[in-house]
């Protein structure tokens, strides 16, 4: 990498804006927004951003300044990634006095928000005042899908830079350049994802990504009645919960084993009954995030699921329109002209509409089971509106 720009694709009117910024003082600004759909590199922006901020060279990439900012390990740069469902107050005012810790060896204290649209209003109005008016050494930069994700008073205080989605062309050469994927395969991922950079490597590199998207995608082949919508949903389900497990079960491990190591398990004169008197209570708080960052992981697993199959209807509904654009699941052309003929372009936009309030149900916090159900009877009758 010959820079901290190298890791964003297609973004180039954002980088031309920030590394203008990074190496200009009189076009920095102490709050940004960085908003983007998912998968075009919002949290990638932010963090080579910040490395770009503290680097001599403005971002080269290659000195140890720029290789612990990427890799989270700069003293002077938060990386603040939310592991539950969303930030309250009590993280708010974590953060606040983490910002107003003077740098160690750095021109800024930099404060990087991957999430900046889970932050609750209550948590939101308190970062408000530190917004408007920090310290002369720090810099927020909030990440989010959109403007619109985050309070109005959080937009007005912030300067908004936007990412696109990359192109399947870009994306695949990506693949090809960087992580030297096969062209077929490259092709085949970048089409895939949409133009989610994450989800088409873990497309091109892992087989298993590969064959969870193929049984979401069979999905709705299966739904023959009422019944076939309940075990489609159930299975559903399983599988962002398995996928979640894959995730979380390691990082839980290790957290629990530096807890432990902590509190001195191991140590000579540390029994497990002093063990459990000190650690008690920090054991039970940790198990609580973690309980908090599996459910939030489930239900990104499940997102992306619902995402692959807006994708098979999306190309039942370019044939039956014959919009003469690529198809993202080529290789199912067979079944989706099969789709296509069954069914009318109207009940292919009221499947799509069904996905969609299903997503923002997940989103929202919905009882899993009731949303997936509700969601694939609709999808398998699309004239009953599920109440």
């Amino acid at each position: 990498m010959t820079s901290v720009w190298d890791s964003l694709i297609g973004q180039d009117a954002v980088v031309d804006e920030l590394a203008h910024a990074a190496s200009d003082p009189e076009a920095m600004t102490h709050a940004w927004l960085i908003t983007g759909p998912p998968g075009s590199g919002r949290s990638t922006a932010a963090v080579a951003f910040a490395a770009a901020l503290q680097c001599p060279d403005h971002g080269c990439g290659t000195c140890s300044i720029c290789t612990a900012a990427i890799a989270g390990s700069h003293p002077d740069v938060d990386l603040v990634r939310s592991e539950t469902l969303s930030y309250g107050v009590d993280d708010a005012e974590e953060l606040i006095k983490r910002a107003f810790l003077v740098p160690a060896d750095a021109p800024w204290h930099i404060v990087v928000i991957e999430d900046g649209d889970r932050l609750t209003p209550a948590a939101a109005n308190m970062l408000l005042k530190v917004l408007e008016e920090p310290p002369p050494h720090l810099v927020w930069l909030l990440c989010a899908p959109s403007p619109e994700d985050v309070l109005p008073t959080i937009r007005s205080r912030t300067r908004s830079v936007h990412l696109r989605t990359p192109s399947t062309g870009e994306v695949a050469e990506a693949l090809r350049e960087r992580y030297g994927v096969d062209p077929a395969m490259a092709a085949f991922a970048a089409r895939a994802s949409q133009g989610h950079i994450g989800r088409a490597r873990a497309l091109a590199v892992d087989e298993e990504a590969r064959r969870r998207r193929q049984e979401v995608l069979r999905i709705p082949g299966g739904l023959r009645d009422l019944s076939s919508c309940f075990v489609a949903a159930e299975e559903l389900l399983a599988m962002a919960t398995e996928d979640a497990a894959s995730i979380t079960d390691a990082l839980d491990a290790a957290e629990e084993e530096s807890l432990m190591r902590a509190y001195g398990v191991g140590a000579e004169g540390v029994t497990k009954a002093r063990f459990d008197k000190l650690a008690e209570r920090a054991l039970k708080d940790l198990r609580r995030v973690q309980a908090s960052r599996r459910k939030r992981t489930v239900r990104d697993q499940l997102d992306r699921a619902l995402v692959d199959l807006l994708t098979f209807y999306r190309d039942v509904l370019v044939l039956q329109v014959d919009a003469g654009v690529p198809l993202v699941n080529d290789e199912m052309r067979t079944q989706l002209t099969q789709e296509a003929s069954a069914s009318t372009a109207a009940d292919t936009g009221r499947r799509l509409d069904a996905i969609e309030r299903g997503r923002l149900a997940v989103e929202a916090n919905g009882a899993l089971p009731l949303v997936l159900e509700s969601m694939l009877v609709e999808v398998k009758d699309p004239l009953v509106r599920v109440r």
